[in-house]
C-alpha cells in the first residue's frame, strides 16, 4: 500500500515480458498496416501525442487509426523499438521508455522517444499514454 492507501502492483517477470512484447507488436501493426488491431494496442481511452511530428494529439483507438490511415500522415517504412525501461510509480502507474528507430522512405533513419503509461487491462497490457517526442540535434541536453 502507498501512503495514499492505494495498492501498488509488484511488476512480474510475466509483465514486463507482456510489456515489451506490446511495445513490439506496436512496430509491427503500424509497419504492416493493420489498424483493424489497434484495439491490441492501445486502451479505450488512450492518449497519443505526436505534437513533435505536427500531428497532434489524438484520443482513443479510433481517433489513431484515423490518423495513421491519413495518406497525409507521414510514416517510416519500418518501426523499430529499442532499449526499453519499464518502471512503476509509488501509486502504481507504470511507465514505459523506449528509442524508436525509424526507417524512411529514402534511406535515412530517424529517432524518437517513446513516453508511455501502460495499464493492465482484462485483456492484457495495452498503451493509456504515448507521448512521442522528436530526438533532434538541437535538443542533446548538456553534459551532466
Amino acid at each position: 500500500m502507498t501512503r495514499t492507501g492505494r495498492a501498488t502492483h509488484m511488476l512480474t517477470a510475466e509483465d514486463r515480458l507482456a510489456i515489451r512484447e506490446l511495445l513490439a507488436l506496436y512496430g509491427h501493426v503500424i509497419d504492416e498496416r493493420q489498424f483493424s488491431r489497434i484495439d491490441e494496442l492501445f486502451t479505450p481511452d488512450a492518449r497519443y501525442d505526436v505534437s513533435d511530428f505536427g500531428q497532434g494529439v489524438r484520443h482513443g483507438p479510433a481517433a489513431i487509426a484515423a490518423l495513421w490511415s491519413d495518406p497525409g500522415s507521414r510514416h517510416p517504412l519500418a518501426h523499430h523499438t529499442v532499449d526499453v525501461v519499464i518502471t512503476e510509480d509509488g501509486d502504481g502507474t507504470v511507465r514505459a521508455l523506449c528509442k524508436g528507430i525509424g526507417v524512411l522512405a529514402n534511406g535515412k533513419a530517424g529517432s524518437v522517444t517513446y513516453r508511455d503509461v501502460v495499464t493492465k487491462t482484462a485483456n492484457g497490457w495495452r498503451i493509456a499514454e504515448r507521448v512521442a517526442v522528436l530526438r533532434r540535434a538541437d535538443r542533446i541536453p548538456e553534459i551532466s
